[in-house]
């Protein structure tokens, strides 16, 4: 059931990684109800445009090295805007929960009295690599995958990964906001013992903000040499990090697994 907005509410909408196809119909529903829409640059920004006449746009981006909306700046607009009876929405990419600062808005929302909903989004770390035709768990190959953020790197005090159990748990790892630190998360895998000719892949995007794009590029390599792929593709955050056998898998080509050919079908 389609759910319409309350006046002098807030609700986080997960937008998909990118690609305007990927938002929900509850989320472009709500997008097209709001009177106050609050973006930033990681959000579907073509959905802007189904924005009803009227409703005031607020961009609260974060650039990596640039321009930053705190997030405690951003708590206040929302509940501010909705404390005069808006009907707001915190529209972003992939989902409000995974990696996203969504359960703070909750937070300062709910502190504050407003109602707060969610409408899940599309998370980028299943349907970037998606898009990019590897898949995260496959019959035979791994049982699991593992996302993680690489925002801080190994070693730092403000991180809480244990990056040398993940290089023990067999399962595909998935890394987002990785790229920045890519080098010394390849040194702490490898010295955890995980095998440098492990398939190793970055997905980013060819022109854009986004991992998930019609124009999305892949590098594949192994463990032992994406930090030195990336670096010369010159590849900037944001991108998502794919490391496991799953990356040596290609779906035109049957695997020993399974003999039978993979049928795929575009779903955007």
């Amino acid at each position: 059931m389609i759910r319409d907005l309350d006046p002098g509410s807030v609700t986080l909408v997960g937008g998909g990684p990118g690609d305007p196809g990927l938002i929900t119909v509850q989320g472009l529903h709500a997008i097209r109800q709001a009177d106050v829409l609050v973006y930033d640059r990681l959000a579907p920004l073509e959905c802007l445009a189904e924005a009803r006449p009227g409703a005031q746009l607020i961009d609260v981006g974060k650039i990596p090295r640039g321009r930053q909306t705190p997030q405690e700046r951003i708590n206040e607009i929302l509940v501010s805007e909705a404390l005069l009876g808006h009907r707001v929405v915190r529209l972003k990419g992939g989902d409000s929960f995974v990696f996203g600062r969504g359960g703070e808005e909750w937070q300062a929302c709910a502190a504050a009295g407003v109602p707060v909903h969610v409408v899940p989004g599309v998370t980028s770390a299943v349907a970037v690599p998606e898009l990019a035709g590897i898949p995260v768990t496959h019959r035979s190959l791994t049982q699991g995958f593992t996302v993680v953020s690489g925002h801080v790197p190994p070693g730092d005090p403000r991180g809480t990964v244990d990056w040398a159990a993940l290089a023990r748990t067999r399962t595909t790892l998935v890394i987002l906001m990785g790229v920045t630190y890519l080098p010394q998360i390849v040194e702490a895998l490898r010295a955890a013992g995980l095998d440098g000719e492990t398939g190793a892949a970055v997905v980013a995007s060819a022109v854009g903000p986004t991992g998930c794009t019609t124009s999305s590029r892949v590098l594949r390599g192994t463990l032992a040499d994406i930090s030195r792929l990336a670096a010369g593709e010159h590849i900037e955050p944001p991108a998502v990090v794919v490391i496991g056998a799953v990356v040596d898998l290609h779906l035109d080509e049957p695997h020993p697994a399974d003999p039978r050919p993979v049928e795929i079908v575009a779903g955007v």
